[in-house]
């Protein structure tokens, strides 16, 4: 047994133990799609600046550039005097409102004995008053200094800045140990889910392009699916198309800024067509290709054409070699042998040339199948490597 008799056997195992999903052609509604150029980008609200609301001086990051964070997280330490003299403060004002409200019950009691004035019992209510809108407008700022006065026991110098909002560091503005002013922007952070896919669409398509249209992008092989949100009032200068930005709808942490990439804008549902699934177009021979199986019934009429057409030939010209009968007896015979042999080589699927009318995401309509036909909807390689294979075969004998 040959080498190459024995690579045909393992490559034959092989396809015949993997099972190829077959499906029949239908008839589908598609709409218009057309490709278009794009480019991802964030529109200028989806960058957060995360600014220092006290004064200080920068002891810690927490988190690096490029990393991911989530809202409230941890993200910068620093040693403000400001923030250690509010705390302080605040503790001052709540011992002191503390004695101030003892204080007050106490007179308020000694006012119902009668032993002190209504006037002096109004003093006494004003100090703890004033006490209690400075006590709660100081409370209120360090709110705002997310600083947990539930908690706070003694005064503390340490200001720590928390991310608003969840998104990946794009930049640290400022070096540690640096002198930080009030308002002054320390980090940057690109929110999540802020991207969006910025396309040019040829003018003519100006009156039928609608929000919400379908844009699916091809971004590092993958499809992300987008939804059209804005349609710009001016053309772009330099191509002279309009300008459509799609939100992107899913989870997408690779994406990068400014990368270009294809898209395809789909339109509403029209025209019907006969269609198989984009998973059983293959590009053989230069033709883009569809495999459709050989049935029993179909291989066993091209045979018997095959073998009438044998049993022609042969009568016609029985009379003529009588005196070579033998030898041609074996000729037929090894002929026969052949022709089984090619029987059992012979691939089970057609190869039908089919041209591409138009497609969706997951559909492609195409003329050259009919409605019902039977062909390969998944791993089509597998045949096509089986064709080959073949192909290879008869040329080499």
């Amino acid at each position: 047994m040959t080498k190459a008799l024995l690579a045909t056997i393992a490559f034959a195992t092989t396809i015949f133990a993997t099972e190829i999903p077959t499906q029949h052609a239908e008839l589908r509604s598609f709409g218009k799609s057309i490709e278009l150029n794009s480019k991802v980008i964030q529109l200028s609200n989806a960058k957060q600046s995360v600014t220092s609301l006290v004064s200080g001086h920068l002891e810690k990051y927490f988190i690096k550039a490029g990393q991911s964070v989530k809202e409230g997280q941890k993200i910068a330490l620093i040693e403000s005097i400001e923030v250690s003299k509010m705390t302080a403060n605040y503790i001052s004002y709540k011992k002191q409102f503390q004695s101030l409200s003892v204080n007050y019950e106490a007179n308020k009691k000694l006012y119902e004995k009668g032993m002190i004035s209504m006037q002096e019992l109004s003093n006494f209510n004003i100090q703890k008053n004033s006490m209690s809108a400075k006590l709660e407008a100081l409370r209120s700022q360090l709110h705002t200094l997310e600083i947990d006065t539930k908690t706070l026991k003694e005064a503390t110098s340490k200001f720590i800045l928390y991310a608003h909002n969840s998104g990946k560091v794009s930049k640290l503005h400022k070096p540690l140990h640096a002198v930080i002013r009030e308002d002054e922007t320390l980090i940057s952070i690109i929110k999540d889910q802020a991207f969006y896919i910025q396309s040019y669409l040829p003018l003519e398509y100006a009156s039928v392009v609608k929000i919400a249209q379908k844009l699916n992008i091809n971004y590092n092989a993958k499809i992300i699916t987008t939804h059209i949100t804005q349609i710009l009032p001016e053309l772009d200068l330099q191509t002279q198309r309009i300008v459509v930005l799609s939100s992107v709808d899913e989870k997408a942490d690779d994406l990068f800024i400014n990368t270009f990439v294809s898209s395809t804008l789909y339109f509403e549902p029209k025209d019907t067509y006969v269609s198989v699934k984009k998973s059983a177009l293959s590009f053989f021979n230069n033709e883009w290709v569809i495999f459709i199986p050989k049935h029993e019934e179909d291989q066993h009429d091209t045979h018997d054409d095959h073998d009438d057409h044998e049993g022609h030939d042969h009568d016609a010209h029985e009379d003529d070699h009588d005196e070579h009968k033998e030898d041609a007896h074996d000729a037929h015979n090894t002929h026969e042998d052949e022709h089984d042999a090619h029987q059992e080589d012979e691939p089970e699927y057609e190869v039908r040339v089919v041209e591409i009318i138009t497609q969706d995401d997951t559909y492609v309509a195409l003329r050259g199948i009919e409605v019902g036909e039977e062909y390969v909807s998944q791993k089509s390689y597998f045949v096509k490597s089986m064709l080959l294979k073949s192909s290879l075969g008869e040329h080499g004998h």
